[in-house]
């Protein structure tokens, strides 16, 4: 994700009669980001998208607790009782507060 600064300067030398090759050397950047950002035409912002466990903190915290922190335990109950299917990285990422503040 380029700044504000950053896609302005790409735009201004595109402007200019700069091909994405030379802007690409001349920035540092990748030719395919200045391609982006040429064909985009300004900055945007990154979109987030909500992921699949958004709004199950609370039974996550849940399951945590009642699996003794178990993440692999909590993923299974995920599938099972919702049909939500992640990967344990993911669980443990969404947990990862909690077992910070129960070390506390």
């Amino acid at each position: 994700m380029k700044t504000k600064d950053d896609v302005n300067a790409i735009l201004v030398l595109h402007r200019k009669g700069q091909t994405s090759s030379a802007i690409a050397r001349i920035l540092g950047f990748s030719r395919h980001t200045v391609i982006r950002y040429i064909r985009q035409g300004e900055w945007r912002p990154i979109r987030r998208t909500k992921g699949k466990l958004y709004g199950l903190e609370h039974w996550l915290a849940i399951q945590f607790f009642r699996h003794s922190g178990n993440a692999e335990l909590v993923r299974r109950e995920l599938l099972r009782q919702k049909g939500i299917a992640v990967s344990l990285r993911t669980v443990q990422r969404a947990v990862a507060p909690l077992r910070n503040e129960s070390r506390n």
